[in-house]
């Protein structure tokens, strides 16, 4: 009984989610369409007409090209559940293994291998087919296949110790073997944050110390002023995948470096960039990062301790389409963690509006941050800038931004700029 309502439970969530993201989409490429044939008002004079109309087709073929990978993500989710896909994979890696710790592994890199092989083709069409169409590609297939390479070897290598010490956990600690993960996974994530700017980031980019004295000084000055200390400044070669623009700061305590794409420092001037620096520091020294990552660590135990219990509950294996092995000495742990991850977007999607609405808030934060301690006409310039080099539409849809928009639109975060200075 319990296994068939939450069947039910688990189809009538993913149908509410497509009809939303549907209904959402539909709103959005109407919105963006029916506000092509003009620049709006406060843009007039900053954006010339046909990057506008560029930014709304660039913004409809996205739109309609995640309906479509919407729809195959959810059969495939379907395929692996209620169809039985994940069932036959596990069957069958049992019949290889025997069971124990190496079934364990093997499934996950089994059910790795298969959802990676089918992102491919839609990856591949996205780079070469869409973002090239709209002239952001700038990688080659074979850079694209070598980045695919890589990040599967770095998954081997940092995903499977992991996934070792996590089922070994799982199978041997007890019914509180959660708050155990909890501490692995978290000493995990805080490695890689370490990692990411000296050993994992190099892997897949080339980084160069700034060589502008002048930009460098001028940095080093705000950084004084705001108080936040760098490794150094670094020059990413970001220009030989995308035409995208960018500046961010990766590391953790003082392994923090300031890293700026090759397309951005191309295009804005020195005022500006210490102006979109100025902003993300914000980001640091309003505590924003510190209070995403928490709120992560602290969603990810209470996730852990609801996989706690659902691992024991048989009606959570057989109502998503497998059957657990029920036999001495066996264990369904990757089991349950493969289900676990595709479950649990369905049934959070509709919490994703706070996620946004805690993003924006934020974004307002560290513009005002950047307005104090850097030149708010240059962040407006730099802005509206970095809208049209993305092709960013200046006209979305409020409801489809409102829930899934990390940053505020153009016209609002800007208006938010200018009324603050009054």
């Amino acid at each position: 009984m319990y296994s068939h309502a939450f069947s039910i439970l688990f189809v009538a969530f993913l149908a509410a989610m497509l009809a939303v993201r549907f209904w959402l989409a539909s709103r959005h490429i109407r919105h963006v369409l029916r506000h092509r044939a003009a620049v709006p008002a406060e843009f007039a004079e900053k954006i010339p007409l046909d990057a506008h109309q560029k930014a709304a087709d660039y913004t409809v073929a996205r739109t309609k090209y995640g309906l479509v990978t919407l729809l195959v993500n959810s059969a495939v989710l379907i395929g692996f559940t209620l169809l039985g896909a994940l069932q036959w994979l596990s069957v069958q890696m049992f019949g290889i293994t025997g069971g124990g710790m190496a079934y364990q592994i093997g499934l996950l890199v089994a059910f790795a291998l298969v959802s990676g092989a089918i992102d491919v083709p839609f990856d591949y069409y996205r780079q070469f087919r869409l973002e090239q169409r709209f002239g952001f590609n700038k990688m080659t297939p074979a850079l694209f296949f070598g980045d695919m390479v890589k990040g599967a070897l770095l998954g081997v290598a940092l995903g499977l110790p992991l996934a070792w010490v996590i089922l070994t956990l799982m199978a041997k600690a007890g019914a509180l073997w959660w708050p155990y993960a909890w501490l692995v996974w978290t000493g995990f994530q805080l490695l890689v944050m370490v990692l990411y700017p000296t050993v994992i980031a190099p892997l897949f980019n080339k980084f160069t110390p700034l060589a502008d004295e002048s930009l460098k000084s001028r940095i080093e000055g705000l950084m004084t002023r705001v108080g936040f200390a760098s490794k150094g400044l670094f020059v990413m070669d970001g220009s030989k995948r995308s035409a995208h623009g960018n500046a961010y700061f990766s590391g953790f305590g003082a392994n923090k470096r300031i890293v700026f794409f090759d397309t951005l420092l191309a295009r804005l001037s020195p005022a500006e960039i210490e102006a979109v620096l100025a902003h993300e520091l914000g980001h640091f020294k309003l505590k924003h990062i510190v209070k995403r990552i928490a709120m992560m660590f602290a969603l990810s135990l209470a996730f852990l301790a609801l996989l706690g219990w659902l691992k024991n509950q048989v009606w959570f294996y057989t109502g998503l389409g497998v059957a657990p092995i029920i036999a001495p000495g066996q264990s369904n742990d990757a089991l349950a963690l493969i289900l676990f991850m595709l479950a649990l977007p369905v049934f959070t999607f509709l919490f994703s509006p706070l996620a946004s609405l805690g993003s924006r808030k934020h974004e307002f934060e560290a513009d005002a941050f950047a307005a104090r301690h850097a030149s708010r006409a240059d962040l407006v310039a730099a802005l509206v800038k970095l809208y049209e080099d993305n092709a960013s539409t200046l006209t979305p849809d409020p409801l489809h931004s409102a829930f899934y928009d990390s940053h505020p639109p153009a016209s609002i975060r800007i208006r938010h700029l200018n009324m603050a200075a009054q």
